[in-house]
């Protein structure tokens, strides 16, 4: 009985002739793949531009330059999601502001988000975690106090809220191409997008070392490029991912599972999370059946030893805290078949 993974990185022969022919171009870097790639997943998802860049972690980082923000700045971030959300804001010499989430969706609290607004504020940056799209009063919220919205939406490639897609939804968006993620590159990367034209036009420039056409530097930026080869495997995954959101959809609907949905989404399923008030135990099931399964972000960003110095540190983000070493991941992509489900349901049934 082969095991289930949790995730599993799609490849075929279209993506290998299309890598094959990046690398016979000659052209390996700063070529058409990556002008197109970015101009392709732009209109796919609805902004103004996008730029391919070299991980999700990046494109947060690259976000942050693009807005300016710097030391004696703000930004407000949730307490639960992968370290990158934080540590991008701390990397540009400015403070993350820690916010709890959500007890049914467990994306960032637009309450607790407006009540820890200062004046050093300048951005928030909400996660579609797991691929569940943030509540829309998030960008009500900022769009109040005049300060920008950053899309995490690394783990959302397909989520949409109100119909719009993530990626569209914010000032800036940052998408991931890790392997587990719902579409991939072959390796290491990310997407940056806008839906502000007075930002776009700096996209390109940011992951260039800030230079221009005639290559002058004339802003802050470094060596963020993807690579031609992993940017004509995101054409070829781009042309696959409606299909593969929809599958992991009615994976979703299959698995029996209590995981909540806002009612004003669509959800990518990056990962179906279960809540369990005895998470090891539902996991060693869940691997005696031969089924990959884990707790993803069972620190709270504010706990963790990067953060020991900063003012929230034994701060307690209530829901953060009762619930993150309790939500377990099972795999729901979309190579997994009936069979698979019916394995999975198995567990959860007992």
């Amino acid at each position: 009985m082969d095991r289930i993974p949790l995730a599993k990185p799609f490849w075929d022969e279209e993506c290998e002739k299309a890598a094959i022919a990046a690398l016979s171009s000659g052209r390996w870097v700063k070529g058409p793949q990556a002008k197109n790639f970015g101009e392709e997943f732009a209109k796919w998802c609805g902004a103004a531009a996008a730029v391919p860049c070299q991980s999700g972690s990046a494109a947060l980082w690259a976000a942050m330059r693009l807005l300016g923000i710097g030391p004696g700045d703000e930004v407000i971030v949730p307490g639960m999601t992968f370290i990158a959300t934080a540590t991008s804001v701390s990397l540009v010499g400015a403070t993350p502001i820690f916010a709890d989430i959500e007890p049914d969706y467990w994306c960032i609290c637009p309450d607790d988000v407006e009540a820890k607004i200062t004046d050093k504020t300048k951005a928030v940056i909400g996660v579609h975690i797991f691929g569940q799209p943030f509540s829309s009063r998030l960008r009500e919220i900022c769009d109040k106090h005049g300060i920008a919205l950053v899309e995490d939406a690394a783990q959302a490639h397909g989520a949409s809220l109100n119909g719009i897609k993530a990626g569209a939804i914010g000032d800036i968006a940052c998408f991931s191409f890790f392997p587990s993620k719902n579409m991939a590159v072959g390796g290491e990367g990310g997407m940056i997008t806008t839906t502000r034209h007075d930002l776009a036009q700096r996209l390109t420039r940011l992951v260039d070392h800030g230079r221009n056409d005639q290559l002058e530097s004339i802003e802050l930026g470094t060596n963020l490029r993807m690579s031609e080869v992993s940017a004509a495997i995101g054409r070829i995954q781009l042309k696959h991912l409606e299909n593969w959101t929809s599958v992991r959809r009615q994976n979703a609907i299959t698995i029996n599972h209590s995981t909540k949905t806002r009612p004003e989404s669509e959800h990518a399923w990056h990962q179906l999370c279960i809540l369990s008030d005895n998470p090891g135990e539902l996991i060693s099931k869940f691997n005696d059946a031969g089924i990959d399964a884990r707790v993803h972000y069972p620190i709270p960003c504010n706990r963790h030893q990067v953060y020991s110095e900063h003012h929230q540190h034994e701060n307690s983000l209530q829901v953060c805290d009762e619930i993150a070493h309790k939500l377990v991941a099972i795999p729901v992509h979309p190579s997994i078949t009936m069979d698979d489900i019916q394995r999975i349901n198995s567990v959860l049934s007992h």
